[in-house]
């Protein structure tokens, strides 16, 4: 069983990584990439040469393009250590046209140029925008730069390879000073105030400054060393990784007495347990200066609602359990009085939830719940009223009970009509106890491999339902990133799911295997 669980487990992984690549090729090569512009008023205001070097800015941060321009290779220069700074000021110096260049600029544009397209690269040279009355249109000077679209295996191998990051010591530049680098152990945390025993790891060097720590939040015991890393987000949570986007909390902060490494006691929602390292952010802000002894600033702050992911597992779970409750129980009873009214009215609602569109029973029981029973129709986290969670809930459910419904009352009445089921009546046991010593356990089989699924099937499905509801889930998230073209988290949040159909699809199998011991996965009961 072991063996056959990893392979199906390596095989499911190999099927999320394609599902990311086709992805991939539909955003980065079937998509306008002008479309991240369209709701950004700076690009708006700007002409010419500003215009360009923005494009191209943004389409390096957003994966389309290496983007290199010629004052970043001369530094490039100096840094290695074949350019004076002297030098690198003179050869960075663009005539407004190339026949105005000085001697030492057209010979290091032409190493550039050489260079760069020797590797593939596209060479663009502007020449300074048109003047008027004297002066620069938009302050758009000569431009140069090399640029060269990013291959999809390029980009597939960086997202996979950096999907999973160690930290260390040597995260800050080694040319920094932050005096001894290394770690840490205390049995008595810092941002408790150094008296409360709770063991912890703290870093110097690293890119988190706790690496182990202990809290009150379930699971206790939280780490920062390894972090998975989707990609940055640019519009949705600008600057965020996606993970995190999806995994922290939302809604009001939640305020407690924190105490600062410099001593400093306030009333703050800062998590310190996540302060990763900033260059210079202590002493370029005051704030931080009286609160914090390094340059490790950067804090997530507590709120009081779920995340992203939570919201979205609390209303699929629950979506599910419903189903399973409601939906069960009454498809059993459609088979045992078959063509009864129990099953007319039970096959009418299968056929309604099957023909009406999703969209359209949704907005419905939205409308009905409003209405009619006075529950909340929109999310709204600060409010901590729980009744917003019911009509989500039921609307999720509203399939999932129709489809249980319909294979339960199926799968029944396969079984009534098997061999095995004419032989326990002859041999006189009665039909309460045929169904529930043999066709439901049966019947059970296939329900059961198909319970992780129905709650992968719930997460995935809540896309329209979080978004009509403005639920603050992990689908909503989806959506909102495709309406702003806001690439990484395209990518980040299908991994996501692909990564939990992998799982469901495996824990059905074991699930099988567990409820009919009939059945085995190893290569000896073949």
């Amino acid at each position: 069983m072991g063996k056959y669980v990893l392979k199906r487990l390596l095989h499911g992984a190999v099927s999320a990584v394609i599902v990311v690549l086709i992805v991939m090729v539909l955003i980065y090569s079937m998509l306008d990439r002008n479309k991240i512009f369209s709701g950004d008023p700076a690009y708006s205001h700007m002409t010419s040469n500003s215009r360009t070097t923005y494009e191209y800015t943004r389409w390096e941060a957003y994966g389309y393009v290496d983007y290199v321009p010629y004052a970043d290779y001369l530094r490039a220069l100096v840094k290695a250590g074949e350019l004076d700074t002297e030098t690198q000021k003179t050869a960075a110096s663009l005539g407004r046209t190339p026949d105005k260049d000085s001697e030492l600029t057209t010979e290091y544009t032409a190493k550039f140029r050489e260079y760069y397209e020797s590797q593939g690269y596209q060479v663009i040279r502007l020449n300074a925008d048109t003047r008027k009355n004297g002066q620069l249109k938009d302050g758009g000077g000569p431009v140069m730069f090399a640029t060269k679209d990013i291959p999809l295996a390029q980009r597939a191998i960086t997202y996979f390879t950096k999907m999973f990051q160690i930290d260390n010591i040597h995260y800050v530049p080694e040319e920094i000073d932050i005096g001894e680098r290394g770690l840490t152990f205390t049995l008595h945390d810092p941002v408790y105030g150094g008296e409360k025993f709770s063991p912890a790891i703290i870093g110097n060097g690293t890119r988190h400054k706790y690496l182990l720590y202990f809290n009150d939040q379930f699971p206790y015991l939280h780490q920062n060393l390894l972090t998975i890393n989707l990609g940055e987000s640019f519009t949705v949570n600008q600057g965020v990784d996606v993970f995190t986007t999806m995994t922290e909390t939302q809604g009001v902060y939640v305020l407690s007495t924190v105490t600062y490494p410099t001593g400093a006691v306030l009333e703050r929602a800062d998590d310190l347990h996540t302060a990763t390292y900033v260059e210079g952010s202590r002493d370029s802000i005051a704030s931080n200066a009286e609160r914090f002894e390094d340059d490790y600033t950067n804090v997530q702050t507590i709120k009081g609602g779920l995340s992203r992911m939570g919201y979205s597992f609390v209303i699929g779970i629950i979506s599910v359990i419903m189903a399973y409750v409601l939906g069960l129980p009454i498809g059993l009873l459609m088979s045992r009085y078959k063509e009864g009214l129990l099953d007319k009215i039970g096959t009418m609602y299968i056929i309604f939830i099957i023909a009406t569109p999703s969209l359209a029973y949704i907005f419905m029981f939205r409308a009905i719940g409003g209405a009619v029973f006075g529950l909340p129709t929109l999310f709204d986290m600060e409010s901590g009223n729980k009744l917003m969670y019911v009509l989500p809930i039921v609307s999720l459910a509203l399939p999932s009970i129709a489809n249980l419904m319909k294979w339960m009352r199926r799968y029944m009445i396969d079984q009534m009509n098997s061999d095995y089921v004419k032989f326990a009546r002859s041999g006189g046991l009665t039909e309460t106890e045929i169904f529930a010593k043999h066709i439901w356990k049966n019947a059970m089989i296939p329900i059961t491999h198909g319970i992780p699924a129905s709650v992968i099937g719930a997460m995935t499905g809540a896309i329209i339902t979080e978004r009509l509801y403005l639920v603050p889930g992990a689908g909503n998230l989806l959506t909102t990133a495709i309406n702003r073209y806001d690439n990484a988290v395209i990518v980040g949040v299908t991994f996501f799911y692909a990564v939990l159909s992998v799982v469901s699809i495996v824990l059905g199998d074991v699930l099988m295997a567990t409820v009919d011991p009939r059945i085995s996965f190893t290569d000896k009961a073949r």
